[in-house]
């Protein structure tokens, strides 16, 4: 537990979770889609390229899910990067399209040939995945096309809900785990995963001209976004602003916990620790910004945390998160 936050209770930036906040541009998987012969591994590749934290949780999920699992985790990746592939919102939305035109015809049988479409294809074989979860996830990626921005922290959370939190549905439906309370964990899980992920890639987005603290807490500790994009640091208000975000994250964090104090005796379920291992980057994301007194443009916060693959070990075996 962090022992400054007002609750209850890195990375470089080759570790990555939420990637439309951490990855500069890069190609296209479509370009490259035709030569590939072996979805499973194109995709176990593609995350461990590109969301190492979760290839490091991989070597947790059952032999014979783990396809599945990369298949989830290379499609969430994908459609987060678009944003940052494209050079206009057009053909982000001809993207977006192809996607869900993607999902139609997985659902029929007949996938396109893209390794992650033709993946998710042999994973829908094994899971009944619910088709609508999918669908959120585009659409919000979709909308965040037209508004990158959040104003409101609400904003922010039911965006959170509508992808971090839904691939947590999705991968606890892998595991054939229909619980409410495992859910509602995931949902609070979900939404600490994306704003720890928008705290630690902020210097990234200030080089880039983009502000990932909802305005109203930026507003509230008066923070001129114009300050933060040519001062960093020295802008007046910011690190009082990450201090709010990332409390907010913390109370998520802390909250998903708790339904395991309510209903599991305060340890996840073992079955289920392969999703909520998700949970353990994401503490140690919150405890190195305490670290560095909430200054996300200290060095300290690109730097590579080499304890993480003995924490999500520990994690697993003591079944917490």
């Amino acid at each position: 537990m962090l022992s400054t936050f007002k609750c209850t209770s890195n990375l470089s930036q080759a570790f990555r979770y939420n990637l439309r906040y951490t990855l500069p541009r890069c190609q296209s998987t479509l370009a490259s889609a035709a030569v590939v012969t072996d979805p499973a591994e194109y995709c176990r590749d593609f995350v461990r390229k590109y969301d190492y934290e979760a290839y490091l949780i991989a070597q947790f999920w059952p032999k014979e899910l783990r396809g599945s699992y990369y298949a989830l985790k290379a499609f969430s990746a994908e459609l987060a990067m678009i944003q940052d592939n494209v050079s206009n919102s057009t053909i982000g939305m001809m993207r977006m399209q192809f996607w869900r035109d993607a999902m139609k015809t997985i659902t029929d049988g007949n996938p396109p040939r893209h390794p992650i479409a033709q993946a998710l294809h042999q994973a829908s074989i094994k899971a009944n995945f619910p088709a609508y979860h999918f669908k959120r996830i585009i659409d919000a990626r979709d909308a965040e096309l037209q508004v990158p921005v959040h104003l409101t922290v609400d904003s922010l959370t039911a965006h959170s809900e509508s992808t971090s939190s839904t691939l947590l549905y999705l991968l606890l439906s892998t595991l054939s785990l229909p619980s409410s309370a495992l859910s509602h964990a995931a949902s609070h899980l979900g939404a600490a995963q994306t704003f720890t992920n928008l705290i630690r890639a902020m210097p990234f987005h200030a080089k880039n001209g983009r502000m990932v603290v909802p305005a109203e807490i930026t507003a509230k500790h008066g923070v001129v976004q114009e300050d933060v994009f040519r001062k960093g640091p020295a802008a007046k208000g910011i690190d009082d602003a990450v201090f709010e975000f990332a409390t907010l994250a913390n109370d998520h964090l802390v909250t998903a916990r708790s339904m395991f104090n309510q209903e599991f005796g305060g340890k996840v379920p073992q079955e289920a620790m392969p999703v909520f291992l998700a949970g353990v980057p994401v503490s140690g994301i919150l405890k190195q910004v305490e670290e560095v007194n909430f200054n996300i443009f200290d060095p300290r916060m690109q730097t590579k945390d080499w304890k993480l693959p003995w924490r999500i070990w520990k994690g697993y075996y003591q079944r917490m998160f």
